[in-house]
């Protein structure tokens, strides 16, 4: 079967396109042109948006705008990116991040899609034709939607309070096994006072680990006064099983990995 491209200057024409049955958006196209290749029948035409403004960064006042078509080499090159960089750089090797965009990557199922893990601790914006929505209202609805996503909103965390842990078979490229984002909000003794934790291959696409946050509340990050947060950190969960690692293996080891990223 033929596959068709075709390439619009403007997200209004694109989205007129995508109505046809069997089109397909294309950012960076590491997963949707792989799919296509491996024989997904349901793909006979990629649409693609050539609008400059869906590959632009903006930074101002403490929040960064990432426009859809940003590449994870992008990010992580970026001088006012420092702290995203770790979740941009989880994403393949080189030739992938190069490809890879960050409305792609909102997209990928599980086991892909780590940077999407760091943007729902981060509680992003999601930005479409349409208007905007929370991250996690997007993830909710991600697979019925047919808006373009334009571009992704959050505000800069510091250095200090946003952390990012990729756990891999085969590194440092490797399909995850699970990925973990966390922005924690300390007072001045380390007390926590607000904790966003998101979790990736614990779901068909990333979540909240709402009971870890809840139980983190007030705490200092001691191995003793983590533990009832890394044991609520299974409530909710419904890891993938794939090549990679089982269901039983990702719900068995989340504890420990999320016990070390709180305790670095």
């Amino acid at each position: 079967m033929s596959l068709a491209l075709q390439t619009f200057s403007s997200v209004k024409d694109a989205n007129t396109a995508l109505q046809t049955a069997g089109a397909r958006y294309i950012g960076g196209g590491t997963l949707v042109v792989r799919a296509a290749n491996e024989g997904d029948v349901s793909v006979s035409s990629l649409v693609r948006v050539t609008d400059p403004a869906l590959s632009r960064i903006a930074v101002s006042d403490g929040k960064v705008r990432l426009g859809a078509s940003v590449t994870m080499a992008a990010i992580a090159r970026h001088p006012e990116l420092v702290s995203l960089a770790p979740a941009a750089r989880a994403v393949g090797g080189p030739a992938i991040r190069n490809m890879a965009t960050v409305g792609g990557n909102l997209f990928a199922p599980s086991p892909y899609g780590d940077f999407a893990v760091a943007l729902l601790a981060l509680d992003a914006t999601i930005v479409t034709e349409e208007g905007e929505l929370p991250m996690e209202t997007f993830l909710a609805g991600r697979d019925t939607s047919r808006a373009i996503v334009t571009a992704v909103s959050i505000a800069l965390p510091k250095a200090e309070s946003f952390r990012f842990l990729k756990v891999s078979r085969v590194k440092p490229k490797g399909v995850s096994v699970l990925s973990i984002a966390a922005l924690l909000r300390r007072t001045e003794d380390g007390t926590v006072t607000a904790a966003r934790i998101a979790l990736g291959c614990m779901a068909d696409r990333p979540i909240r680990a709402l009971a870890a946050e809840k139980a983190l509340l007030g705490c200092k990050l001691t191995p003793q006064e983590i533990a009832p947060a890394l044991v609520a950190a299974g409530e909710g969960i419904a890891p993938i099983t794939d090549p990679i690692a089982s269901a039983w293996y990702r719900a068995e080891v989340l504890p420990v990995h999320l016990g070390r990223l709180l305790s670095n």
